[in-house]
């Protein structure tokens, strides 16, 4: 054999050999650091798989008849719960604890049934934007984009971001206060402002060691709102009788009207709907074995309850304790979230009790974990109707960023005067009673849809029940508008440029009502 021919049957064995080998090609480069989630690829999520918590017990169903609901667990009942606390944070925010007062102040004990049954409502939309996210195992913003064309998707979420940086000017100005307070006033507001925007990423980071550490985390600040206000409302020692008056016997003047409108006004925040729907997807649920669902259901009810409840005993001694101080004084018209504190202590401050600094570790309490909750609830808004995929820290730091950048800009613009801040908060009120609709029609649209809620859609009953309460939230904040642009709209083109916005405004509200075809499309036509 020649050369070239052993030559040529070696290379021809070399190849034969390297198809049984494994191929040898070259390294490929390390991927980039990447900035979307470790999760799905093809779209965003409230929580990851490994985030969630495992419920014990529900794994023994496995192989059973999944559409039978299991008998009531304790154990399983404290696992479910943290979500309607979370939620509960908003009832609990500074400009409800301003609500309280001024309710107090200037209607006494009068206004306590208007905030039970508002409180209640609350309670309702609340369990429907739960049995949302359970039953769906998906938020509201994500269904959003899914429902609607989507220029009305971008409207909802533009809406939605609208809310939620008012809510958020309200509860970081009020931790500023607070910190105003407690520094003697040494720190003046904007101070606050960046100390409270910055502390927030320090919450936040505490999702990375698991979420039940975080809802320890507000367990501890709500518990810190429980015993300061509990602590004032045991010294200043309102009235046991017209209490229980307030709370029984229901009345209405002329002159409470505006109060009652904002006691209402105040409860149903349209940022809260579409954080509750992904805050109960924090724990592993099949939304396809109806049983798991079921019990899901039943344990958020319970939970909430209990969150809502001790939110409302919170707000009575908020209002109990500002309506023994001062209804019928001269202070009453005139008293608001930055000067409470030195009427407090004024009146009650005699002697070595300092309630300015009790009120202040409160009002402190309060403002922070609504500030947390707020750019948690920012985070879900933006990452369902955007579909974004980032990692938390980077969409923490966008949503934080969107709502603190105008933050700083009012904290300075309205540091001037306590008169300034009232202004700001009128304003701030009347922009979160505009958005309202835009949370509770989807909401209901969505809760009532049998393609989307399967066998967990809301009977009829449940169903009118539930738009009758968005009705009569819609009509009472229609009203606290009304008011408002009647005295504060001056000049002819400031009044044609409401006009036409008021225009636009209510013809969304039409076309999202007459999508839903539900009772209210039906009353509507």
């Amino acid at each position: 054999m020649s050369q070239t021919e052993e030559d040529a049957n070696r290379d021809t064995k070399d190849d034969e050999s390297n198809l049984l080998l494994p191929s040898k090609s070259p390294p490929s480069p390390a991927p980039a650091p990447s900035l979307l989630s470790e999760g799905e690829d093809d779209e965003e999520a409230a929580y990851e798989s490994c985030e969630k918590i495992a419920i014990v017990g529900f794994e023994l169903a496995d192989g059973a008849d999944c559409s039978v609901t299991p008998p009531f667990s304790w154990k399983k009942l404290w696992l479910f719960t943290g979500p309607g606390f979370l939620m509960s944070i908003a009832f609990l925010d500074p400009g409800n604890l301003e609500g309280d007062l001024q309710a107090g102040a200037i209607a006494g004990y009068s206004l306590l049934w208007l905030l039970m049954w508002a409180t209640a409502m609350g309670l309702l939309i609340q369990l429907l934007s739960a049995r949302l996210g359970v039953a769906t195992g998906r938020h509201l913003a994500e269904l959003c984009r899914e429902e609607y064309p989507a220029w009305a998707g971008w409207l909802l979420w533009f809406m939605a971001e609208l809310a939620l940086i008012g809510a958020d000017i309200q509860e970081v100005i009020g931790s500023a206060i607070a910190i105003k307070i407690l520094s003697r006033g040494h720190l003046p507001i904007w101070a606050g402002v960046v100390i409270t925007a910055s502390d927030c990423f320090i919450f936040l980071l505490m999702e990375n060691y698991g979420v039940r550490k975080l809802e320890a985390a507000f367990a501890i600040l709500i518990s810190t709102m429980a015993l300061s206000f509990a602590w004032m409302f045991a010294d200043t020692k309102p009235s046991g009788q017209e209490l229980m008056l307030g709370l029984l016997v229901p009345k209405l003047s002329s002159k409470t009207i505006h109060q009652a409108v904002g006691v209402v006004g105040c409860v149903i925040m349209p940022h809260n709907v579409f954080l509750h729907s992904a805050l109960v997807q924090s724990r592993k649920i099949d939304p396809k074995r109806k049983g798991h669902v079921q019990e899901a259901l039943n344990y958020y009810s319970i939970e909430s309850s209990v969150a809502l409840f001790i939110s409302f005993i919170i707000n009575v001694f908020v209002t109990t304790v500002f309506a023994k101080g001062f209804y019928g004084t001269k202070q009453a018209n005139s008293i608001g979230l930055v000067n409470a504190g030195r009427y407090l202590q004024e009146k009650y401050g005699q002697g070595s009790f300092l309630i300015l600094y009790i009120w202040g570790v409160g009002l402190l309490a309060a403002g922070q974990s609504s500030t947390i909750t707020g750019t948690y609830a920012g985070q879900f808004i933006m990452g369902g109707f955007l579909n974004l995929r980032l990692k938390k820290w980077l969409r923490a730091l966008i949503t934080r960023s969107c709502a603190i950048v105008p933050t700083m800009i009012v904290a300075l613009m309205f540091n001037r005067s306590e008169a300034s801040l009232d202004i700001l908060n009128e304003w701030l009120n009347v922009l979160q009673s505009v958005q309202i609709p835009f949370a509770l029609i989807p909401l209901l649209t969505l809760v009532s849809k049998e393609q989307v809620m399967q066998t967990f859609k809301i009977g009829p009953t449940l169903e009118r029940v539930a738009w009758t309460v968005a009705g009569l939230v819609m009509v009472i904040n229609g009203y606290l508008l009304l008011d408002f642009f009647l005295s504060e709209v001056n000049g002819l083109l400031f009044g044609s440029v409401v006009c036409i916005a008021t225009a636009g405004y209510v013809a969304f509200i039409i076309y999202l009502i007459l999508h839903g075809n539900g009772p209210g499309s039906t009353w509507l036509s």
